[in-house]
């Protein structure tokens, strides 16, 4: 990957730290994006530090005009994106059920905090599918238009295991990553002639800024959800970020030139497991 551009949105997160760090290491350079300016540029310095080339920027993923803007930079600091990492995406609380099943009882519950399906916000609900489905559009169509023509370009996609089987209590956000799924697919079979390869990462449960108070206690023990998704999980733990650096970097690297339209669940076994 030496030289190659490698624009990575929501680069500010654990994950997309992780990833960043390994692919510098590798000789790429990266355009580390995120909506909060200091997180991006906080991942850059560290990159920077390990003797990587980096660039820290603040882009919103759902709007163009910050994405033209962002492209601009990274033209003139780095050169045409090579590769891009749609790494933004993220659930909802208004999209979240507070029960996994209804019940009889939960149509009488009216406690402010408590949401049955009955319940769920229609902007909540819009806002996942735009943070993860418009959220990848949109880089794509910048993105993208620059790596036509160009040899050994790539998309990687942040999909879900949840896209294979909807997890309980957060509709929007299954719905969402199966859209990523199917998007993932369309546009490797779409860009096909032009060589812009296209795949996707299906994560499973890994810990994160996002779900740490979901499935961890003050304590760090896991809560009642997160014990189940251990039992749930064939190989009995939650993925580390480093769990995602080898896939990442054979879908982005020419070992995988002739690979296009996958989605690979790196979930320890989860979305294998029947339960029984």
């Amino acid at each position: 990957m030496d030289n190659k551009v490698v624009v990575l949105t929501g680069g500010g997160g654990v994950l997309g730290k992780t990833i960043a760090l390994a692919l510098a290491k590798k000789g790429a350079q990266l355009a580390i994006l995120d909506l909060r300016k200091d997180a991006a540029e906080k991942v850059a310095q560290e990159i920077k530090k390990q003797g990587g080339s980096a660039i820290g920027i603040a882009a919103d993923v759902l709007s163009k005009e910050s994405l033209l803007k962002a492209q601009s930079e990274i033209n003139s600091k780095l050169g045409s994106c090579d590769i891009l990492i749609n790494g933004a995406g993220g659930n909802h609380p208004k999209g979240t059920t507070s029960n996994t099943h209804l019940t009889l009882k939960d149509l009488e519950n009216n406690q402010n905090d408590f949401k049955s399906f009955f319940d769920l916000d229609t902007e909540g609900i819009q806002f996942v599918f735009n943070l993860n489905f418009i959220g990848t559009l949109l880089p794509t169509q910048v993105f993208a238009k620059e790596m036509v023509g160009k040899e050994n370009c790539c998309i990687l996609n942040i999909s879900s295991m949840n896209a294979f089987t909807p997890l309980t209590k957060i509709p929007a956000y299954s719905g969402a990553k199966a859209a990523i799924s199917n998007f993932t697919q369309w546009l490797a079979v779409h860009f096909a002639k032009v060589g812009i390869r296209v795949n996707a990462l299906a994560p499973g449960f890994f810990l994160t800024d996002q779900n740490r108070s979901l499935l961890t206690d003050s304590e760090g023990n896991p809560t009642r959800r997160g014990k189940t998704i251990i039992e749930q999980t064939p190989m009995g733990r939650y993925g580390e970020p480093e769990d995602l650096i080898g896939t990442t970097e054979w879908l982005c690297g020419e070992g995988s030139k002739f690979v296009t339209g996958i989605v690979v669940p790196i979930d320890g076994g989860f979305s294998a497991f029947s339960g029984v």
